[in-house]
């Protein structure tokens, strides 16, 4: 495991256009049928990596609270299966269903989505607003696996609360960290 820091996209530009196919469902789903009437969520992730384990119960908790709220979440798995097979699309169905995902959970084999994103780690989070430009990209909050501080999504959930209110998001924004993404 590479401990691996967000690239740190530049703010204000916009989200990425994608199409790929849903580990769930089977379909093919895209940036602008998923995305949030508030706006929109885009985390890298996969089922292996400790640093994604460690926030994912309480990031589904995150999720499903603001999608009541407009902000739909989309996760994206990039990873390379013939290195680690635990994340392939299969995977990710078993992982989607064992944990209720109420957001889809999109393979990106390519890994072109990611390289458009930036995304350099899991989990790599990116929060667009109603118009899809980027207000936040970072972490969820500041507990890692073995820090001892609690799961809350606090950073997160301050960028998600202060878009919801229409008011400035701050600048400062530390980064995510987590594994690599593993690419071909």
């Amino acid at each position: 495991m590479a401990l691996t820091e967000s690239n740190m996209l530049s703010l204000g530009v916009q989200a990425p256009f994608f199409s790929l196919p849903n580990a769930v469902t089977g379909k093919t789903d895209n940036f602008d049928d998923l995305k949030g009437e508030k706006g929109t969520l885009i985390i890298f992730m996969c089922n292996h990596c400790p640093y994604v384990i460690h926030i994912l119960d309480q990031f589904v908790v995150w999720t499903n609270k603001y999608h009541s709220k407009g902000i739909n979440t989309i996760a994206i798995s990039s990873n390379n299966i013939e290195t680690h097979p635990q994340d392939s699309p299969v995977k990710m169905k078993e992982l989607s269903l064992e944990k209720n995902f109420r957001f889809p959970y999109l393979y990106d084999d390519s890994q072109q989505v990611a390289k458009k994103y930036d995304a350099a780690c899991t989990p790599d989070l990116y929060l667009f607003d109603e118009e899809d430009e980027l207000v936040y990209r970072g972490c969820f909050d500041k507990s890692r696996p073995g820090n001892d501080v609690e799961v809350t999504g606090e950073s997160l959930s301050q960028a998600a609360n202060s878009l919801l209110s229409r008011k400035p998001i701050s600048q400062e924004q530390t980064p995510s960290i987590g594994c690599n993404i593993k690419w071909k």
